[in-house]
């Protein structure tokens, strides 16, 4: 064989084994996939993550979901971190799971920015300031600005519920409390269907609670929508406006994502990613998301870590000024 042919012969080799290496890289998996949901079933994370392992199917291969509530998430959490970092355990990490349990619990079985790879966020969900509608009209709060002013000027007369001490509503409250300049006690439910229904019945006089779970009661007039958390407006609900134009950067969102165990390659971060974000920009995915109130948000490996170490921070003073502990 002649040098030419030789160089000829080695370059059509190089180029057949790249070739069958992108194709295997490309081709779905034999071995299946563990997504861990830290969380019980039927839940709205639940659903969604079922939602999308059906749509990646096809370039994974098969996932299987299996859900490890406990601790406020943290035992779920802490199996995803302990997993081998090898693209085939991934799990789910949520607003408590890595911005509020770190803050929540003096011992965390895992570190929420170093023992996880993140691959993208999910989806967030607007959270929305809501009123029992007949004690709002009893006290001539229709707006916003009404329920600012009557605070203010009546301190400690209106209290708010949370699905328990740490929860999502409650820091949300917190939150709301310090930037508005008022004072409202907080009353804890065991859960979020209790607080709702405390709402319901009177017992408090507010919440700040997820917009898939307060909307129904919305639309039927039990519940009177004042301001929603995130940084603008949300599309459900386009004529209630964001506490945000009250108070700049406010932004109370429930969001989660899909993260790996630190020190999964890169290359296999990038194919999870990829499957999972075309899944999420897919109009199907966008349709049935959209009926819990849900923004899917697709974002790059890097954005997706950003933000949770974003979040981690933000939610350090919220917890320390509540007092919220859960030891």
């Amino acid at each position: 064989m002649t040098r030419s042919a030789r160089r000829t012969f080695i370059a059509g080799s190089t180029a057949l084994l790249a070739s069958t290496s992108a194709l295997a890289q490309a081709a779905p998996s034999t071995r299946p996939i563990r997504v861990i949901v830290p969380y019980a079933a039927g839940g709205p994370i639940d659903v969604t993550v079922r939602v999308l392992a059906d749509r990646v199917k096809a370039s994974l291969g098969p996932v299987i979901v299996e859900n490890r509530p406990g601790a406020g998430g943290n035992l779920g959490a802490s199996q995803v971190a302990r997993a081998a970092p090898d693209g085939l355990t991934i799990g789910i990490a949520a607003t408590a799971t890595h911005a509020v349990n770190p803050w929540l619990y003096k011992r965390m079985p895992y570190d929420a920015l170093k023992d996880f790879a993140p691959i993208t966020q999910i989806l967030r969900v607007p959270n929305v300031l809501v009123m029992n509608a007949e004690t709002a009209k009893r006290l001539g709060i229709a707006n916003l600005d009404d329920f600012i002013r009557y605070t203010r000027a009546n301190p400690a007369k209106l209290n708010f519920g949370s699905g328990g001490i740490g929860s999502a509503g409650h820091l949300a409250g917190e939150m709301f409390k310090t930037r508005a300049g008022f004072f409202a006690v907080h009353i804890p439910y065991n859960g979020g269907a209790p607080a709702q229904l405390g709402l319901l019945s009177g017992q408090v006089d507010f919440n700040i609670d997820n917009l898939a779970t307060a909307a129904p009661n919305i639309r039927s007039g039990r519940l009177l929508a004042l301001a929603v958390t995130t940084p603008g407006r949300s599309a459900a609900l386009p004529d209630i406006p964001a506490i945000a134009e009250r108070f700049s950067g406010f932004s109370v969102d429930t969001w989660w994502g899909l993260v790996a165990p630190a020190g999964t390659p890169a290359d296999l971060v990038g194919r999870l990613n990829q499957a999972f974000t075309d899944a999420l920009r897919h109009e199907e995915t966008r349709t049935r998301f959209g009926a819990l109130m849900a923004e899917p948000v697709p974002t790059s490996p890097e954005a997706f870590a950003a933000f949770i170490r974003s979040e981690w921070a933000k939610y350090e003073s919220v917890v320390k000024e509540s007092g919220a502990s859960a030891d």
